[in-house]
């Protein structure tokens, strides 16, 4: 069997990711989620995943609706927190014990964020779902998933999107634009490619935790990104000649 080239992952998937157009969940799209995570966790990998809220609402929306920034951004944290309850009812149904928690302080539905307690359920070979963002306005679910992967002494930080890599522009948008298969942080910030809150970029690359940005609904494309295959865009400390 292959060995993983990462020993523990924080994988980071958005509310766009985990929504289902006009249902605010994609059921079938978190079951093969969860699929994997087990697959991940029996490969002997710690895992830490870190969820958006967009499906729910996105804070920008509400904003746009007349709330305030602050208040918008709550609303936005509140909606990860659905979503990693949602997360953890899927992954029971296939028998996977999922620990969700939060740097949100709330009713007792979720457990409360400490770094410690976090390491201990992922030594345990439980997963752990962290909602709530960094509990924080202003700041975004990006920035949450690089401050998690530096506290809890991930390997790398997996950004699970729509798309196979970052690219040169939007390549939804424009078809000449081309792919990396690695980049430097340095590089990418220079470049401000959008792939990542530059704050989530500046963590990593002072914390040298290495980003993979791959496509999640890619065949087993989690796996494989843990086991080392060549997918997606790496954004390292390579350099820049």
């Amino acid at each position: 069997m292959a060995k993983p080239r990462y020993k523990r992952v924080v994988l980071k998937v958005s509310g766009e990711v985990m929504g289902g157009g006009s249902s605010a969940f994609d059921l079938e799209f978190m079951k093969k989620l969860v699929r994997e995570i087990k697959e991940v966790r029996d490969l002997g990998v710690g895992i830490g995943v870190v969820v958006g809220g967009g499906n729910i609402l996105r804070g920008s929306q509400a904003q746009e609706r007349g709330l305030s920034r602050v208040s918008a951004d709550y609303i936005g944290m509140l909606g990860t927190v659905i979503n990693g309850i949602a997360l953890r009812d899927v992954a029971s149904s296939i028998g996977l014990d999922l620990r969700i928690m939060t740097c949100l302080s709330g009713s007792g539905i979720v457990d409360i964020y400490v770094v410690e307690d976090a390491i201990e359920h992922i030594e345990e070979g439980y997963p752990i779902v962290l909602v709530g963002g960094t509990g924080n306005p202003f700041l975004t679910t990006d920035t949450a998933a690089a401050l998690r992967a530096a506290e809890i002494r991930a390997d790398a930080l997996l950004k699970a999107t729509k798309v196979d890599g970052v690219y040169t522009s939007d390549p939804m948008v424009d078809k000449s634009a081309k792919k990396f298969e690695s980049i430097s942080y340095k590089e990418a910030a220079q470049l401000d490619l959008k792939f990542m809150d530059r704050s989530a970029l500046w963590i990593c690359q002072q914390m040298n935790i290495p980003i993979v940005i791959f496509n999640i609904h890619e065949k087993d494309g989690f796996k494989r990104v843990v086991l080392g295959e060549k997918i997606g865009t790496i954004v390292e400390g390579v350099s820049d000649d």
